[in-house]
C-alpha cells in the first residue's frame, strides 16, 4: 500500500525528525511503501507585507521584551539553511519524503492509497498552522477513495486550542476517518468530548523501534564518543534549570555534557544556533549515566536506552504529554518543577523490569492498531 504520513514540518527538533523515521520504518517493516510528507519552511514574504511583518514583530519585542529576530525573509531562510547544516543530511539519508511548496493540493498526482496523520503535536493549530489546521485532518482529501487513520496524533496540551470554527471544521473531517488514535490519554478524553470520537491511546512512534536499532543509526555514522556522562538536554533554558543541573552532577559525580545549540535563541550568534546531528543526539542517550531535561522525546529515548532521568516540566510546550507517558510506567516521579522536587527523586532508582513490561504490552497493543487498520 502507498501511505503519505502526515506530520508537522521536519525543521530542527530530534524529536520531530525521528518520531517521523519511526513511523516510516514501522511502515515500510509492514511491507508499505511509506513517504513522509514533509512542508517546505522557506518564507516568501510578498513586498507588501514586509514592512507590516517586520513593524509587527518590533512592537512585539518592545512590548514584551521578547528575544524575537527581527529580519527580511531572504536573511531568515539562509539562516535556516546555516542551522540544519547538521541535520538535515539524516533527513535526506534516512527518511522517504515529498515536500510540498505551497499547499497539500500538490499530493494529488502521487495517488496514495491512504494517509496516516501523526505523530507529534500535529494537530495543535499552533504548531500546524492556524489558517490551514483543516489540512491535519485531512480536508485535502474530501472526494478521495483513500483509506485515513491517525497514529498518536497530539493536541500537545489539555486546553482546548481550537475556535468554534475550527472545531465543527474538524469534527467533520475526522467523521471520515477510517481509525483515530492519540498520543495522550488526555487526548482520548478531547476527542470525545469536541469531535465525538472514540480514539485510542497508543505509543509515540519513536518507542515502536529498539534501542538497537538506533545504535545502528550512530554506529553507522561513526558518532564520536560523548564528552560526558550527565546527559542535559534542555529546550528553554533558565536559571532555575542551571541549578538543577548544578545540584544534579554534584550528587551523581558526573561530568555533565550538552547535545543541542542554541537554535532556539533568535539573538544568538548564527554560528550558535547550528545543531549537532542527529545522530550525536541519540548517541547522548547511550553514553549517558543520567539524564536531566525538559522535553519529551528526551524522556522517551531515556526509557528507551534504560537510563535513569528527571524531566523539568515545560508548561509553555504542553504539559499533557509529559503525565500521560510517564504513567504508562508509573514514572510520574520524575517529573519536577524545581529543583527541590528533583532532591527527593534524583537518586530513586528505576524498575527497568517493571518498564520493559510495560513497553512490550504498549508496543504490541501500538502496532496492532497499524496492522489491523492498513
Amino acid at each position: 500500500m502507498k501511505i503519505g504520513i502526515l506530520t508537522l514540518p521536519l525543521h530542527n527538533n530530534y524529536g520531530g525528525i525521528l518520531q517521523a523515521y519511526a513511523l516510516q520504518r514501522v511502515l515500510q517493516k509492514l511491507g508499505h511503501d511509506a513517504m513522509v510528507i514533509d512542508r517546505e519552511r522557506y518564507i516568501r514574504l510578498p513586498l507588501y507585507r514586509k514592512g507590516l511583518s517586520y513593524c509587527k514583530r518590533l512592537i512585539k519585542k518592545i512590548i514584551t521584551d521578547r528575544s524575537l529576530a527581527i529580519q527580511w525573509d531572504k536573511e531568515y531562510n539562509h539562516n535556516i539553511n546555516i542551522m540544519r547544516k547538521n541535520t538535515y543530511p539524516f533527513l535526506l539519508k534516512h527518511i522517504n519524503r515529498i515536500v510540498i511548496k505551497k499547499n497539500y493540493n500538490e499530493l494529488n498526482s502521487y495517488n496514495f492509497d491512504a494517509f496516516v496523520v501523526g505523530s507529534d503535536q500535529v494537530w495543535r493549530p499552533w504548531y500546524f498552522g492556524r489558517n490551514i489546521i483543516a489540512d491535519a485532518f485531512l480536508s485535502f482529501t474530501k472526494g478521495k477513495d483513500v483509506k485515513r487513520i491517525s497514529y498518536a496524533a497530539s493536541f500537545g496540551t489539555e486546553e482546548w486550542e481550537y475556535t468554534p470554527i475550527q472545531t465543527n471544521k474538524c469534527k467533520e473531517l475526522i467523521k471520515r476517518f477510517d481509525a483515530v488514535s492519540v498520543r495522550e490519554d488526555s487526548a482520548v478524553k478531547m476527542c470525545k468530548e469536541h469531535f465525538n470520537i472514540d480514539a485510542l491511546h497508543v505509543l509515540d512512534p519513536t518507542m515502536l523501534l529498539n534501542a538497537e536499532e538506533y545504535i545502528n543509526l550512530f554506529e553507522s555514522a561513526a558518532t564520536p564518543k560523548s564528552k560526558g556522562t550527565l546527559m542535559c538536554y534542555i529546550l528553554d533554558a533558565d536559571t532555575n534549570k542551571d541549578k538543577l543541573i548544578a545540584n544534579g552532577a554534584t550528587p551523581l559525580n558526573l561530568k555533565p555534557f550538552s547535545v543541542n545549540s542554541k537554535y532556539e535563541i533568535p539573538n544568538a550568534p548564527i554560528e550558535e544556533r547550528i545543531q549537532p546531528p542527529v545522530e550525536e543526539w541519540i548517541r547522548g542517550f547511550y553514553d549517558a549515566e543520567y539524564i536531566i531535561t525538559d522535553s519529551f522525546h528526551a524522556c522517551v529515548f531515556a526509557i528507551l536506552f534504560k537510563k535513569p532521568f528527571i524531566v523539568y516540566g515545560n508548561k509553555e510546550r504542553g504539559m499533557a504529554r509529559f503525565l500521560s507517558l510517564l504513567k504508562i510506567f508509573g514514572l510520574e516521579d520524575r517529573l519536577v518543577l524545581n529543583a527541590q522536587n528533583a532532591e527527593k527523586v534524583i537518586n530513586k532508582p528505576i524498575n527497568w523490569n517493571t518498564v520493559d513490561i510495560k513497553l512490550a504490552e504498549w508496543r504490541n497493543k501500538s502496532l496492532d492498531f497499524i496492522s489491523k487498520n492498513l
